[in-house]
């Protein structure tokens, strides 16, 4: 029986996923044509173009892969209130260990490169 529900809902789901796509095509043609009548107003093309968005939001996020997207957004959601943000002063300071590390590196690299050209050219000059 579950079997046959998940048929049902692929062959709805796929049904769905046209009217999404055809709702966002028809969103993009509508702007298009909308731009090329002078009696339209850009507001106006804008609301329709976000209300058919919105549409193919709401009609993409009741397939099974939507509400996967919409469950793991709340959970991301919900995960990401739970992070210990640092404070401006321990951003700060890790901001600069980074750069005075990075600098240090650069440094050795530099140093470690001018010995291995000068050894080059002593050896190129023999």
């Amino acid at each position: 029986m579950s079997t046959e529900a998940n048929n049902t809902s692929s062959g709805l789901d796929g049904i769905k996923w046209l009217v999404t796509v055809l709702l966002i095509g028809g969103a993009i043609y509508g702007n298009h044509y909308l731009s090329q009548l002078d009696s339209v107003s850009l507001i106006i093309r804008v609301a329709v173009v976000l209300a058919a968005m919105i549409l193919a939001l709401v009609v993409a996020s009741t397939t099974g892969k939507g509400k996967t997207a919409v469950n793991f957004a709340r959970e991301s959601r919900m995960e990401i209130r739970k992070v210990v943000w640092p404070t401006r002063q321990e951003a700060i300071q890790t901001t600069l260990v980074i750069v005075l590390f990075v600098v240090v590196v650069s440094l050795f690299l530099w140093g470690v490169d001018a010995l291995l050209a000068w050894g080059v050219n002593s050896v190129m000059s023999l």
